[in-house]
């Protein structure tokens, strides 16, 4: 026991000698102390954090290093009592300047004490008149900073599923995903008890989640007397600091396939809380300790792990009491939340040399999901929806900047392979499925605390990916009610929540890219294979030299001599576009009123083909100034919005092929579909919906279409899986 008391003792003078001599050499050769200045700023109440840079420390003595890493807690309350040591070094017994209610409290405190040892001394009585008054006080009690690490860069950050037994009581990193942040609150550092018979007080310091008050008094007299004086909680007297617990689940890329992402609590308390917000992708580095349960929990705990101890060691906690980063509190983030990312190094000469060629905007678009062949317009699409428009904020009114886009195509053209592509490239992201995702899990859940057992909010995908991209593949396979609870987010960026007593608005600036099959799309089995998928030789022999040439090396080819940009490249060109906030000149507003209202003269010409709203001028001006956020300029010119205009006239174009094609191939067997189909949309306002089989054949009968036709086509449908005929004689469609 000496000898491990002298170690610490060694290590406390070795931290001494770290904060006294450890300086750096700034640019004209001064040396600057930094932890002296910083000890100096708490002494005069500047600062309340202490931030420790293990790189410092690893400067001075590698050994010491390991010592923290490997007995954080312990070492984190040495390093705190030698900063004690030094700031009552630097007031020389003086007061500090400035003075809050705690301060008075001990200052009263330690007045009284001191003339009481003095007339002790006098009257012969004390036994040690000349010990420190201040050491019968907790130290928690007496501190005013926290004492705040920065982790080596050079260690590995690890996910949540590699956190073992190993790792308790160490000083680990980990990363992952904010999914729930409880409000701060305060918590109790130091508890301060009177005795309602001899008047004694009684300090008793939390180191945990939890604690259990003392009952009796344990001062002398009431222990002479057998008084058992009861103890009364003095709030002016205790410390409390703010407390705030997060939940971290692991990133999508962090999870095995077939494995479900698991998640840990973080404690945070002190200068660390308010540090993230759920859906900030960050790395929290502090002390992995088992959770100690009291009460009926206590046996519960205890016979699941430690009958001694009564410590259940599946039930961990994470106390975040280091950092990342100085002045940032908790964590590092990659995701401001004002929208600006925070990448690792700016583009070098050789990357800017990459994209500073004529056609960048091409490089760029062909750079995204380069191992898909094609599809050159969306991916410009899907450019721009990263890239983003610029928002509009005056006077209460806001007109959003995210481009929402929906991908409409047959299984099989890689849609999912774009969403997936996007999910991985974007800096902060959701990726789900419309099956597999409901409004609830979309927006908002209210869940309960289980700290406090009060109703919190926890925010779904829509609201973990604000300022980001939220990828909703199979999008027609999601139900009406859950599909109209991002309505509200799609044009307001807003979630409004009304539930268990709660109503607020959530932030949700987010772009939704979601893909969809066609609706009643099918295989024509009255057509042959050539007609269902009409063949293109040049198509498709480039087609097949791209998928084999990914096959047989691994990544993709060159196309036209360019090779593609990598991922990390295009993350970094993207983060720097968002940083401009281009305008749109005066002189280009007249060509933007003349293109709205010829898109207004086609959709009166051609009902049936397109719908042109105000919506679509919003939609040019958003594309135009994310392609001039793409030439980092200031102001949008005439040629963003003619690329606008014509991105907006190929998507038209699709439709508009599609729809001569079907007129101009249409069956009778078709046409009776169509009978089918637009009964069947009618019947929906009822509650059971579907159409009467005499109601068909009355009405294909009206239109021309024999009997015998639609039996045919029901027929048909029905082997398709697309309709069936229930006991009633009605037709219901199954898809």
């Amino acid at each position: 026991m000496t000898d491990k008391s002298h170690d610490f003792e060694k290590a406390k003078e070795n931290i001494l000698e770290f904060f006294s001599t450890f300086y750096y050499e700034n640019d004209d050769g001064n040396k600057i102390f930094p932890y002296v200045d910083q000890i100096q700023k708490i002494a005069e109440r500047q600062q309340v954090g202490l931030y420790v840079n293990l790189d410092d420390v690893f400067d001075h003595d590698p050994g010491l290093v390991d010592d923290i890493r490997q007995n954080a807690y312990r070492y984190h309350r040495l390093f705190a009592d030698v900063a004690d040591e030094l700031i009552q070094q630097h007031l020389n017994g003086s007061q500090p300047p400035v003075r809050d209610a705690l301060d008075a409290f001990i200052f009263q405190r330690v007045y009284m004490d001191q003339i009481q040892k003095e007339s002790e001394a006098q009257a012969g009585t004390a036994a040690e008149a000349g010990n420190d008054i201040k050491k019968k006080y907790p130290p928690d009690l007496l501190r005013r900073f926290e004492v705040i690490f920065k982790d080596r860069s050079t260690e590995k950050c690890l996910s949540v599923r590699e956190l073992k037994a190993f790792h308790v009581g160490r000083l680990v990193s980990i990363s992952g995903v904010v999914i729930r942040a409880t409000e701060v609150k305060p918590a109790a550092s130091v508890i301060t008890y009177t005795c309602d018979t001899c008047g004694c007080e009684t300090y008793q310091p939390i180191k945990g989640p939890s604690f259990i008050p003392p009952l009796n008094c344990p001062s002398k007299d009431c222990i002479e007397t057998k008084a058992h004086g009861r103890l009364q909680p003095q709030v002016r007297g205790s410390k409390f600091v703010k407390y705030q617990e997060i939940r971290v689940q692991e990133t999508s890329d962090q999870v095995p396939v077939g494995g479900v992402p698991r998640a840990i609590s973080v404690n945070v308390y002190g200068e660390c809380t308010r540090s993230c917000s759920p859906g900030d992708e960050v790395q929290i580095t502090g002390v992995l300790l088992p959770l100690v349960h009291n009460g009926f929990r206590q046996l519960i705990g205890g016979l699941s792990a430690d009958c001694k101890t009564s410590v259940n060691l599946n039930d961990r906690f994470f106390k975040a009491i280091v950092t990342l980063a100085f002045g940032c509190g908790l964590l590092k983030r990659y995701f401001q939340s004002n929208g600006d990312y925070e990448i690792d190094g700016e583009l070098t000469d050789e990357e800017i040399n990459l994209i500073a060629q004529e056609n960048f905007y091409d490089l760029l678009a062909r750079s995204i999901a380069p191992e898909i062949y094609g599809h050159l317009d969306v991916k410009k699409s899907l450019l721009l929806a990263l890239v983003g428009g610029v928002d509009k904020l005056a006077n209460g009114m806001k007109i959003r900047g995210c481009i929402n886009i929906l991908l409409m195509g047959d299984p099989g053209v890689a849609k999912s392979q774009l969403l997936s592509y996007v999910d991985r490239l974007a800096m902060r992201s959701q990726y789900t499925t419309g099956r597999g995702s409901s409004g609830v899990g979309l927006t908002a859940a209210v869940m309960k605390d289980p700290v406090t057992g009060e109703m919190t909010l926890e925010g779904g995908a829509l609201v973990l990916a604000d300022q980001g991209i939220c990828c909703i593949d199979e999008f027609d396979k999601m139900m009406d009610s859950d599909r109209t609870a991002i309505h509200e987010v799609m044009e307001q960026q807003t979630i409004s929540i009304a539930k268990a007593g709660i109503m607020t608005t959530l932030n949700a600036r987010v772009s939704v890219i979601a893909a969809a099959n066609p609706a009643f799309g099918r295989y024509n089995s009255q057509r042959s294979i050539e007609q269902n998928d009409k063949p293109d030789k040049e198509n498709d022999k480039s087609l097949a030299e791209h998928v084999t040439f990914v096959h047989m090396n691994l990544h993709e080819p060159e196309i036209e001599g360019v090779k593609p940009l990598s991922m990390e490249t295009v993350r970094k060109y993207i983060a720097i576009c968002k940083r401009e906030q281009p305008v749109l000149d005066e002189k280009l507003k007249d060509r933007l009123v003349d293109v709205y209202v010829e898109l207004r003269k086609e959709a009166r010409t051609n009902k049936d083909s397109t719908y042109t709203s105000p919506r679509t001028l919003l939609a040019l001006i958003r594309m135009s100034t994310a392609l001039a956020r793409l030439r980092l300029a200031d102001r949008v010119n005439e040629s963003d919005i003619e690329e606008a205009i014509r991105l907006l006239d190929a998507c038209k174009t699709s439709l508009r092929s599609e729809q001569k094609m079907q007129r101009a191939q249409i069956s009778p067997v078709e046409r009776a579909f169509a009978v089918i189909r637009d009964l069947y949309e009618a019947s929906k306002t009822i509650d059971t919906p579907g159409v009467l089989l005499e109601t068909a054949i009355t009405k294909c009968i009206g239109k021309g279409i024999p009997k015998e036709t639609l039996e045919k086509c029901v027929e048909e449908y029905s082997a398709n899986g697309v309709l069936m005929v229930d006991s009633k004689q009605r037709i219901i469609f199954t898809t």
